[in-house]
C-alpha cells in the first residue's frame, strides 16, 4: 500500500506535535519535513522525535510549498495553527490545490467553507477533534432538533478551562451553546465562563499539574427555574493524544475523498466517524 504523504502545520505548537509524531509513528503515512509556522517563530528548525522539521515561515511560503510539491508530488496539509492565521492558510492551501485537515479554532468560519466550497480541493474542518466528544455533540444536536424547547424555563451555565496559550473561546462550548438555544434556554456565547489562570485551573477546577498546559475541561449546567432539578453534562480531557487519534482518522477519510475525486467540499468529523 503506498503511504499517504502528510504535511503538518503550526509545529512547533503542541497539539501539531502531537499528531505529527501520530503521522510519524503510523506506517500508513509518510511526514514531509516541512512545516509552515508562525511569524513569531525565530527556530528555522524542530525535532519531532527522531525526525528534523523544517519550519517555513509566512514570507518563504510560497516559494517553499512550490518547490515541495514538485518533488513530493500530492499531498494532504494538516492545520494546528493560530486563530488569526485560520483563513490565510485556507486561502493558501485553496490556491495551490492542496486537501487539508484544518483543526485550528477561530477565524471566519463562513468564509473558511464558503472558500473551500469555490475551490478544486476537498477539506475536513473541525473545531475538534476528539471523536468521543463529536459524537456527544452529535447526540446534542440530535437532541436540539428533535425534542426543541425541552429545557424551556431552565437556566445554563457553560465553563470551560484550556491552557493559558488558547486565546479564543472553544468552540465546542459554543456549539453547545446553540444546541442549548433550540432545547429552550436563552444563552450567549459571551455568557460562557472561560478560565485560564493555572492557579485557578489547578486549586480550584482541580485539573492535574501536569496537564495545565494541555488540556480541555467543558461542564453544562442546568437547573430548572423552581431549583428542584439539575442536570449537568462533563467532559474532561487532559493531554492532547486524543486530538492526534481523530486527526489519523480525518487524513485517511480525506484521502479516499481526494482519490474519489471529490472537490469543492468541506466535511466534519461527523462525516470522518460515519466513513470511519
Amino acid at each position: 500500500m503506498k503511504s499517504i504523504k502528510v504535511m503538518v502545520n503550526g509545529i512547533p505548537g503542541r497539539v501539531s506535535s502531537v499528531v505529527a509524531r501520530h503521522v510519524l509513528n503510523d506506517d500508513r503515512f509518510e511526514l514531509i519535513p516541512h512545516a509552515l509556522t508562525g511569524p513569531e517563530i525565530t527556530e528555522s528548525e524542530c525535532n519531532i522525535d527522531a525526525s528534523t522539521i523544517q519550519l517555513i515561515l509566512p514570507e518563504s511560503r510560497e516559494q517553499a510549498i512550490s518547490e515541495i510539491m514538485e518533488r513530493e508530488g500530492a499531498f494532504i496539509s494538516v492545520d494546528f495553527s493560530l486563530p488569526p492565521a485560520v483563513n490565510s492558510n485556507a486561502e493558501f492551501y485553496c490556491n495551490k490545490g492542496l486537501p487539508f485537515v484544518m483543526g485550528t479554532t477561530g477565524g471566519d468560519r463562513k468564509l473558511l467553507e464558503d472558500t473551500v466550497r469555490s475551490s478544486s480541493i476537498a477539506a475536513v474542518i473541525a473545531p475538534n477533534m476528539a471523536k468521543q466528544i463529536v459524537g456527544f455533540q452529535a447526540m446534542m444536536e440530535y437532541a436540539a432538533n428533535t425534542f426543541k424547547g425541552l429545557f424551556n424555563g431552565y437556566s445554563l451555565e457553560i465553563k470551560e478551562s484550556h491552557q493559558k496559550g488558547k486565546a479564543d473561546t472553544s468552540g465546542t462550548a459554543k456549539a453547545m451553546a446553540k444546541y442549548f438555544n433550540s432545547l429552550g434556554t436563552p444563552f450567549s456565547e459571551e455568557d460562557i465562563i472561560k478560565e485560564r489562570d493555572p492557579e485557578t485551573q489547578k486549586n480550584v477546577w482541580g485539573i492535574p499539574e501536569e496537564y495545565l498546559d494541555g488540556h480541555g475541561w467543558h461542564t453544562y449546567t442546568l437547573v430548572s427555574d423552581d431549583k428542584t432539578v439539575r442536570f449537568q453534562f462533563t467532559h474532561n480531557v487532559n493531554g492532547r493524544e486524543v486530538y492526534g487519534k481523530g486527526t489519523i482518522d480525518a487524513i485517511l477519510y480525506l484521502n479516499e475523498k481526494v482519490k474519489e475525486g471529490t472537490k469543492g467540499t468541506v466535511f466534519s468529523m461527523i462525516d470522518v466517524l460515519k466513513g470511519a
